[in-house]
């Protein structure tokens, strides 16, 4: 059985205990955070007795297996470094790190330090998500040539996480860096970029809505979208829009997670709902899925010592697209990764 510690109990990360509670081989046997109500709140809540206020104290006094950081961006490398001086396993939350310097850094210091590195980007391992990729892999559509991923709801996400309307950089570095990924997963590394951003809600400092044009190579070329302003009925929050055109077929994932998929054997549609988790709660409930299952990842590749699908070498590439999109939107231009990733 793994022991696990969980480093920040705040609003999202109690999905994360969730999942760990329901994941097959392991525990967490401790958790942290600076505010006493929210350690006792999960501590309560998950029936763990080990709370501490200090990580560096947490991982002195604890035998652990690995932690999960669950913390904001700002904390990520400190914490990424501690861990690695103790030679534990980690898992980090999206965003990566504050910048791409210090998503490097975290890297090194865990290939220094010998220890697996996974970034929770939970998006790719929604169930609605992975079948798609399962009818790609079929080759039932043929070479995917066109493709376009878009998230777009006017669900107000600040009642939640008020925070995130503080930031001078929002959609793409909270949701964006999803969708990218998803795009990443389904068609290939990017090679380009070309973004556009803008601001709808006066109320919020940062971007609200922003579009992408990626260029896989080899002729692949995909559109990424992404918007908290729009305002559409039925209302699409959290779902993920997907739509790939191949040299057989074609396959659209539209609202209410229906695929439909048509091949030269004609069209035929499937319901693919994530299931309702006995501790989810809809309209979250793809998410809630997409943490669980990730988290058996994570648990199945420490058990077999594989490198896990989010690596730190594997996210950094969608960390630095996403820094390629806001230069991008910055300059007008067209923007390549290689120079980002060198």
């Amino acid at each position: 059985m793994l022991r696990g510690a969980l480093i920040g109990c705040g609003f999202f990360a109690m999905n994360h205990l969730h999942g760990w509670k329901q994941a097959e081989g392991v525990e967490i046997v401790a958790i942290c955070d600076r505010s006493p109500e929210r350690l006792k709140i999960a501590g309560d809540t998950f029936g763990i007795s080990a709370r501490y206020s200090d990580a560096a104290e947490m991982l002195k006094k604890e035998k652990l297996d690995f932690v999960d950081i669950a913390t904001t961006v700002p904390t990520h490398r400190a914490l990424c470094e501690l861990v690695a001086s103790h030679k534990l396993p980690m898992i980090c939350q999206k965003p990566f790190a504050p910048t791409l310097d210090d998503a490097k850094a975290i890297i090194a210091a865990c290939e220094k330090a010998g220890v697996p590195l996974m970034i929770h980007e939970n998006f790719r391992w929604q169930s609605a998500i992975r079948k798609v990729k399962q009818v790609m892999d079929s080759g039932e559509i043929g070479d995917v040539f066109w493709g376009r991923i878009s998230f777009r709801s006017g669900y107000d996400i600040f009642s939640g996480q008020p925070y995130l309307a503080e930031g001078t950089r929002f959609i793409v570095d909270d949701l964006g860096v999803h969708v990218l990924d998803v795009a990443r997963f389904l068609l290939g590394d990017v090679k380009a970029v070309s973004a556009r951003t803008t601001r709808v809600n006066p109320n919020i400092k940062g971007e609200d809505v922003a579009t992408m044009l990626l260029d896989h190579g080899a002729g692949l070329t995909s559109v990424v979208d992404c918007s908290y302003s729009t305002k559409q009925e039925p209302e699409g929050f959290p779902e993920t829009v997907i739509e790939l055109d191949g040299t057989k077929g074609s396959l659209r994932l539209n609202l209410g997670y229906q695929l439909k998929v048509t091949a030269p054997s004609g069209t035929r549609f499937h319901d693919v709902s994530p299931p309702l988790l006995p501790w989810a709660s809809k309209p979250w409930h793809n998410i809630q899925e997409s943490v669980a299952l990730i988290e058996q990842h994570w648990v199945d590749c420490l058990q077999n010592n594989k490198e896990p699908a989010t690596s730190g070498r594997d996210n950094i590439k969608t960390f630095a697209l996403v820094e390629a999109v806001y230069q991008s939107a910055a300059s007008g231009q067209t923007v390549a990764l290689a120079p980002l990733l060198a």
